[in-house]
């Protein structure tokens, strides 16, 4: 069943032309992207620079950053169901809408000085929600707007890292000059304009492959279970996002609200926008990279890729100089990006498109289940160890992590879906003959 389904979700559906990486609507999809991803890294930096300006230190920051992660990773499933039974773009709409009221209301805050951490948590909370309905009609999009898939994610990454190059140093000063209520302001138009790219765009009909849903709390249900089925069916995937759990506590949990304290009082907003942006460029070159480089075997190229995340947290926790800093950042950007790429398409590719958005969901719950978990020790392990230290540890983790994702068989035999045949037997499908490992 999976391996038919993946086959046409790649080639199209019966009957459908294929459809290049660029027309009208990707165009407006990739703005949209593109715009809320400038959003997106600008809010560290906010958050970061108006706590700590507020008399709250790293774990405040953390605690607020893990109160968005918390929300989304909890409640992301259940929005892959919403996405597989109505129409995604609406989802995605009320959720930029949603957004942009919670980041005006956290600019009036900031503006008006009157900034209490529950608040400010609070409408974290609510931004999780909101991303949690959003994220998972991303997945299905991407292969209703173009065939080439790896292509439409590469540039896609591209865009969103030319964002994050863009976003940190935007938001640096316009902390230095303005104050960190002029960033969520500006965020909040971000998600604006995602809205209003959403509103005109155009997607075609679903495949035929994707079934019409039940009503009812039990149809609810059923559909639930369906998505765990296929999801834990494929050991490539759930053995990605086990490995994954530890990366979030060990690696990137602790690494965002750390780095951006750290560098923040070490070196001022301005320099932490910086490095951020190096982080950024570094995304663009992997994702480049991405759209030119086809690897057979995707899983096994981007965990190898990925060793190159370790630079960002050591580089920061060894208290090297700025300019050393955003080296460090922009070879972690070009790993982390690569991998993107690489996964993405392969979740799109080797997924059957009825089920898709639910299993997107799982794997998004499931890599994210750990984050808030880390985001919130990782002040108190910074009162214990020093900031320094722990980034220190994130970065050899970091070679754990991939060396966990290269040992596991799965995952590192993968073969792309559109491969061709080596000889012998057709392998363009699953390299496992049983349903327990179509993976």
């Amino acid at each position: 069943m999976a391996g038919t389904a993946s086959q046409s979700s790649r080639n199209g559906a019966p009957g459908e032309g294929q459809r290049p990486v660029w027309s009208r609507d990707f165009a407006l999809f990739f703005v949209a992207r593109a715009v809320a991803r400038l959003g997106d890294t600008m809010l560290p930096v906010a958050l970061a620079a108006g706590l700590l300006q507020h008399g709250y230190g790293a774990g405040a920051v953390g605690l607020a950053m893990a109160a968005t992660a918390a929300a989304f990773a909890g409640l992301v499933v259940f929005g892959g169901v919403i996405a597989d039974r109505f129409s995604t773009r609406k989802l995605m709409i009320g959720a930029d809408l949603v957004r942009l009221g919670t980041q005006a209301l956290a600019a009036a805050l900031f503006f008006s000085g009157h900034v209490v951490l529950w608040e400010i948590c609070a409408i974290g909370f609510v931004n999780g929600v909101a991303g949690a309905v959003f994220q998972p009609g991303v997945a299905s999009t991407v292969p209703r707007l173009a065939s080439d898939i790896q292509g439409a994610n590469g540039a896609i990454r591209v865009a969103e890292s030319a964002a994050q190059l863009a976003g940190p140093a935007v938001a640096g000063l316009l902390v230095g000059f303005a104050s960190p209520g002029g960033v969520f302001a500006a965020h909040a138009a971000t998600y604006a304009v995602s809205a209003v790219c959403l509103l005109l765009l155009r997607l075609p009909a679903p495949t035929p492959e994707s079934r019409a849903a039940g009503r009812g709390s039990k149809a609810f249900r059923a559909d639930l279970v369906e998505g765990w089925r296929e999801f834990r069916s494929r050991t490539w995937l759930w053995g990605v996002i086990a490995v994954w759990c530890l990366y979030m506590i060990a690696v990137w949990g602790p690494t965002v609200p750390l780095v951006a304290t750290e560098v923040v009082q070490q070196h001022g907003p301005r320099a932490y926008g910086l490095v951020n942006s190096a982080l950024g460029a570094g995304t663009v070159v992997g994702g480049l990279i991405a759209l030119r480089l086809r690897p057979r075997r995707m899983l096994r190229a981007g965990a190898i890729a990925l060793i190159g995340f370790a630079a960002f947290p050591a580089s920061v926790g060894a208290g090297l100089d700025v300019p050393v800093m955003a080296a460090g950042a922009a070879v972690a950007g070009a790993g982390m990006s690569f991998w993107g790429v690489m996964w993405a398409t392969s979740v799109q590719t080797q997924v059957p498109p009825d089920v898709l958005n639910r299993i997107h969901a799982y794997d998004v719950a499931g890599s994210l289940a750990m984050m808030p978990v880390g985001q919130a020790l990782a002040g108190p392990a910074a009162s214990v160890l020093g900031a320094d230290h722990v980034l220190l540890v994130a970065g050899l983790m970091s070679f754990v992590v991939c060396a966990s994702l290269l040992a596991i068989p799965a995952v590192r035999g993968l073969v792309r879906a559109d491969a061709p045949p080596t000889g012998g037997p057709d392998r363009t499908a699953m390299p496992e003959p049983t349903r327990a490992e179509t993976t």
